[in-house]
């Protein structure tokens, strides 16, 4: 499976790419180009990672110090990190791992809430529960795998409940974080109608 492929459920089709919604998306997509040409550049992101857990010896051995971190950006709370407890991590506080998951899982939920917006499909709720898969390689370290994303959005009575779930895929295209990676993203969306 190539990394921009979404898995399809059974039943469950992404007909923009066939149907009249085609010509919908053509110039969406050339109107999305040309904002993008006119805001286009390069965005910068700074981060400080600060290590705390130095316990008087430094990494004087690999059991004397603490994996515990502590990430700050302007202007935003700090973030307390550290790694996979079966690394040593505290279990408490977030890992590299847990973000770049909750990274893959809220850029794709914003793209998706943009095209609703977009496409008049109003959305009342949304829920992720995201999962990623990281393989162990004795000579690299190791290695994501796979992500799956598995939203369960509601909508407004009476929405397209197909459109709803085409849509993620179209989140899936324009999402930045999925576009930095080299491993699958699968997404397993249920959309549910509001009463």
């Amino acid at each position: 499976m190539l990394k921009r492929d979404v898995v399809k459920q059974p039943n469950f089709r992404y007909a923009w790419r066939r149907t009249r919604r085609t010509a919908m998306w053509t110039g969406l997509h050339f109107c999305f180009q040309a904002i993008m040409t006119i805001a286009k550049g390069k965005h910068q992101y700074r981060v400080t990672v600060n290590w705390t857990g130095n316990s008087g010896t430094g990494t004087s051995s690999y059991k004397a110090y603490s994996r515990n971190y502590v990430i700050q950006a302007a202007d935003k709370p700090d973030m307390l990190g550290s790694s996979d407890p079966a690394f040593r991590g505290d279990s408490t506080r977030w890992n590299p791992e847990d973000m770049l998951v909750a990274s893959l899982s809220a850029c794709h939920k914003l793209w998706y809430l943009h095209f609703c917006a977009v496409e008049g499909v109003r959305v009342e709720a949304y829920r992720d529960e995201a999962e990623g898969v990281m393989v162990e390689d004795p000579e690299r370290g190791g290695a994501f795998t796979l992500v799956t994303l598995r939203p369960e959005v509601t909508i407004r009575a009476g929405d397209d409940v197909a459109l709803a779930a085409e849509l993620h895929e179209r989140a899936h295209h324009f999402c930045f974080i999925a576009n930095s990676v080299n491993f699958p993203i699968r997404c397993e969306p249920r959309i549910v109608c509001a009463p």
